[in-house]
Parts: C-alpha cells; structure tokens; sequence
C-alpha cells in the first residue's frame, strides 16, 4: 500500500469505527513496513516457528554467516549439517531446504505474485513443508501488503478483538471472521492497528 493508500485506508476505518479511530490515533505516524525480500521473509518466519523472538533471532544471526538468507541457491549449497549447527531443528533444515528448492525451480515465482489473488497464493505457498496457512497470510500482509488480509488464527489478533470488543471474551476463527468483516477493504491496516494494541514494538515480518 502507498502511504496514500494507507491514509486513506486510516480515514475510512476510523469514520467506521470508534475504537479504531482511538487506535489510529494513539498510534499515529505508526504503519507497516516490508522487508521487501519474499525468499528472506518466508525463511526467516520458518526459522521462527515455535521458538521466542530472542533465539530465533540467534538463530538467524548466525545462518546469515553460513549462507545469503535471501538466495535459495546459497541456501541449497550449504550441507544439512551445517544448517543444523546454527540451531536449526532436522525438521526446520528440511523446511528451509524445501522452501529453496520451490524458489529454484519456479514452483513459487515472487514476480507472479501481483497477478494472483490471495487465495492462490496461499495455495502456492502451504504447498511448502512448514508453511501453514497463518504463514501465508502474514506474508500477504507483510510483504504484498494486500490491504485485505486477515488472520483469524492469529493469537495477537484474536486477543487485541477479545479487550477492545468482546469484553474480554476470546473469540473462534468463525467469530473473529464475522467480526472482521466491519473492517472490509481494509482489514490489513485494522490488523496493523489491533497487533499495535497488544504489542510494545512495530511488528516487521
């Protein structure tokens, strides 16, 4: 989204909307931001799963000194053994390994990507081993920026809608889809503002 976009996105969600106006406000001058490399953005959220912010950043740390993190091919040169020496699990190494190889031989084409919709570049993307389906809505968000994006099984998400709307009450999947439908076109810079809500820092993906 071009920052006209995003302020036209913010104008139309707080006139809508109380609460977000509230949001908007509180955390004004605040947007998202894309690293701006596919390849590194699906890597690095692998490298990330099940693990905290503080290791999976080690981890990334020194995978950077072992391989290019946004080239598939130097991923694909380093050995097994060496990706499991900067803290990769077996399982992650085969992640990333498989992820590569997707980017090698075309099965995933970032340069396509513009003329997909959503859902078929979710379909391309959980084709990959240890991508789900929450994996291929943050990479919508974070890095497409589709201003429609959102993720129902997000906790943060789900948490910012239980204190802001439901009255502490967490939501289903099904409930927060409902709910979200209020904030249509934009549900990409209403999630920005409801995971601003829940987390102290800008989240970058």
């Amino acid at each position: 989204m071009t920052p006209q976009e995003w302020e036209t996105a913010c104008v139309g969600l707080a006139e809508a909307d109380p609460v977000m106006a509230s949001l908007i406000e509180r955390f004004a001058g605040s947007r998202l931001v894309t690293r701006g490399q596919p390849f590194e953005t699906l890597l690095r959220a692998i490298v990330g799963q099940q693990i905290s912010l503080k290791a999976a950043d080690a981890i990334w740390g020194r995978l950077s000194a072992v391989v290019h993190c946004d080239s598939p091919a130097s991923l694909l040169t380093a050995s097994s053994d060496s990706l499991r020496q900067v803290g990769l699990s077996a399982r992650k190494v085969g992640y990333v390994q498989d992820l590569a190889r997707h980017f090698a031989d075309g099965r995933i084409d970032p340069q396509g990507f513009q003329r997909l919709g959503d859902e078929d570049i979710t379909r391309a993307l959980v084709a990959v081993r240890g991508i789900g389906r929450w994996t291929a809505e943050m990479f919508l968000i974070f890095h497409l920026a589709r201003p429609g994006g959102w993720a129902v099984h997000d906790i943060g998400l789900q948490r910012a809608v239980s204190e802001l709307y439901l009255d502490g009450l967490r939501p289903t999947p099904a409930a927060l889809r409902e709910v979200g439908e209020r904030w249509r076109p934009w549900r990409s810079v209403a999630s920005w503002y409801l995971w601003r809500h829940v987390e102290p820092v800008e989240v970058v993906y």
